[in-house]
């Protein structure tokens, strides 16, 4: 399957100073990937050279097999995004009215309908017509991603989509994004809320000082298994130089891992360490990500 989204060798320097570096991932149609990393990890820088709103210093992103940065409005047509902060919209005018021009700048006709369901998933049509500069943070971020979806765009790109939002409207966004990727559309948010995406995600990217420092492939077909084994730190190593083995993390004086079991316990073996217990274990995203930058 072509990728609907491909950034290739991304680059991005203010100055001497490089806030991005050779950054490569790609999104098929269908695909969640989740972009995660600390504060000045260059998420945000990411997704606004993945959105068009910065260029590149070196590499190129393309969308649906065009370049983003100079394939023109053809090509941006594919795209919703949602960027920063909630969108910037005309606060003396209503909801609707926002949406309505968002149609007539994306070139859809007889709208009406169509932004009625967006509210409507959105749980925003009881202050559709109420003025912009009325609407709580959480309402102004779930009207940003009813714009962004509103065209049925392509590809759908976001930063941090659920920030501002209580629990119940982390969970309606979640579940919308889910629904999204299921129809075909590929999508990619920088997100803390590794937990919640790990639930539908394909993949997570871990950036790290600019820096692609990981990309984790969450397969439901992957079980994953934590080891007692001596030296664990050791066994680690090794295990990660092992072609059916995935995800290796040593922790609380275990191993974690994805793929094949009877691959690592015959490597073990082979290598002289004692393995006192094997256990099926589920993986938690969150946990693994904050061993994986800290370690970074």
């Amino acid at each position: 399957m072509s990728a609907a989204l491909e950034i290739q060798d991304l680059g991005k320097r203010y100055g001497r100073k490089p806030v991005l570096e050779g950054v490569n991932f790609s999104v098929g149609p269908g695909e969640v990937y989740a972009l995660a990393g600390p504060n000045g990890s260059g998420k945000t820088t990411l997704i606004r050279l993945a959105t068009g709103l910065a260029f590149p210093t070196s590499g190129a992103v393309r969308m649906l097999g065009e370049d983003l940065h100079s394939g023109g409005y053809a090509v941006k047509r594919m795209l919703g995004a949602v960027v920063e902060a909630p969108a910037a919209f005309y606060p003396h005018m209503t909801g609707r009215q926002n949406l309505d021009m968002q149609a007539f700048l994306t070139g859809l006709e007889d709208a009406s309908a169509r932004i009625r369901e967006v509210l409507a998933r959105l749980e925003l049509l009881a202050v559709a017509d109420q003025k912009v500069g009325t609407y709580s943070l959480g309402q102004r971020q779930r009207l940003g991603l009813a714009s962004a979806i509103l065209h049925e765009p392509q590809v759908l790109i976001l930063d941090e989509p659920t920030s501002g939002l209580d629990p119940q409207g982390i969970q309606k966004v979640h579940e919308i994004l889910s629904e999204l990727a299921r129809q075909g559309a590929a999508v990619l948010l920088s997100t803390h809320h590794l937990r919640e995406v790990s639930a539908y995600a394909h993949k997570v990217g871990i950036l790290g000082g600019g820096r692609l420092l990981e990309e984790v492939v969450l397969q439901a077909e992957n079980e994953r298994y934590r080891l007692r084994v001596s030296d664990p730190e050791k066994a680690a190593s090794v295990l990660k130089t092992v072609s059916d083995i995935s995800s290796v993390l040593a922790r609380d004086g275990l191993v974690f891992f994805e793929g094949r079991p009877e691959a690592a316990l015959a490597t073990l073996v082979r290598e002289g360490f004692r393995v006192y217990g094997l256990e099926a274990d589920y993986f938690d995203l969150h946990d693994y990500y904050r061993e994986r930058v800290k370690n970074a």
